[in-house]
């Protein structure tokens, strides 16, 4: 599974970047606004931090103006994603960015009807939101299960499963276990799976008992230097 931030944070971008274990970025009108950045600088800046796909969103909802946005946007650098929302006119621009090679990220997905027809709209990503619909009492998970199902039928769709709107490990979690391709993350997510209590317990035991040795694995190799100046 690939791992991308969901955040236009600059400083958590390059700290996360730095465990190697970021694969992309997501952005959106509203994580741009947060920062109080200029929103081209901010794309294109995340974009020469992350080599991989980084989601950029359109902010028009009619399709002549969407288009204009998207390959605006697609300019910025090559390893940008235009994100449209799962709209008739949203779909429209994706089929027309695809068709000119550019990835388009679909948004706002809450049904598997709605990932099938971005898939054939030639989406590179379908972005379901799982922790929404969980807010309204619906299985969030259960669509990731549906649409990973449905897309695995058919070798001939390239779409990427990408789980949004995530809350917690145990999204990213049980979206591994079905198979999805992505998953973007909350820098506070990602830095969550990294714990476990048992962890830490073990981690304080090894260190307490080698501090009782009295070895440094450093100290010879200090030692020497130090002699040699």
């Amino acid at each position: 599974m690939k791992f991308f931030i969901d955040t236009a944070d600059i400083a958590e971008i390059r700290d996360l970047a730095a465990t190697g274990l970021v694969d992309g970025v997501t952005t959106n009108p509203s994580l741009i606004a947060k920062t109080g950045k200029d929103f081209i600088a901010t794309v294109k800046e995340i974009a020469s931090i992350v080599p991989g796909p980084v989601s950029a969103e359109v902010t028009a909802t009619d399709f002549p103006t969407m288009l204009k946005e998207g390959q605006k946007l697609a300019k910025i650098a090559r390893n940008i994603t235009v994100k449209v929302p799962l709209t008739p006119d949203g779909l429209k621009t994706c089929k027309a960015l695809s068709d000119s090679g550019t990835m388009v990220n679909v948004t706002l997905c809450f049904s598997a009807a709605q990932a099938i027809l971005a898939a054939k709209a030639g989406a590179s990503f379908i972005s379901p939101f799982v922790g929404r619909l969980d807010d309204i009492a619906t299985d969030g998970m259960q669509l990731i299960e549906d649409i990973v199902t449905i897309y695995a039928q058919y070798p001939a769709i390239k779409t990427e499963v990408l789980v949004a709107s995530v809350r917690h490990p145990v999204h990213v979690v049980d979206a591994a276990r079905m198979g999805a391709h992505v998953a973007t993350l909350p820098p506070n997510v990602l830095r969550q799976m990294f714990q476990h209590p048992l962890t830490d317990k073990g981690l304080a035991a090894f260190l307490a008992d080698w501090k009782k040795t009295g070895q440094s694995i450093l100290g010879a190799e200090d030692g020497a230097a130090k002699a040699a100046e």
